[in-house]
């Protein structure tokens, strides 16, 4: 009798085992999910530090361009070496945008003009 109880409590352990992992596998694969599904492009409205490129008259400018940044550092960077190349004006600024992909998709308020320390 004590070795069908032995047998009968391996497969339970077992069974328990096998539910266990199942659970684990099926949470990390969630999660792997939803950050396949943030990769594959859905807008968001997001505040971002673009770099922003201007033409035209100095009372007049036009927004041409702009250019999603990770940090203040590294758009002032940017914005330096832009001005060495062209004659645009540039500038750094945190903004209200719709974001998709890593690029801004739309502008939708400028918050504040960032400036060089």
């Amino acid at each position: 009798m004590s070795k069908i109880k032995f047998v009968f409590l391996l497969i339970l352990g077992f069974i328990i085992y096998k539910g266990f992992v199942a659970i684990k596998n099926f949470e990390i694969g969630i999660d792997k999910e939803v950050t396949q599904i943030e990769k594959m492009g859905f807008e968001k409205q997001d505040k971002v530090i673009g770099l922003m490129m201007y033409l035209g008259d100095p009372d007049d400018l036009d927004l041409i361009e702009h250019l999603l940044v990770e940090n203040k550092e590294k758009c002032f960077e940017m914005k330096v070496i832009a001005e060495e190349n062209s004659n645009a004006y540039y500038e750094c600024a945190k903004l209200e945008a719709v974001v998709k992909e890593g690029k801004i998709i739309r502008i939708i308020e400028e918050i504040e003009v960032l400036n060089a320390l």
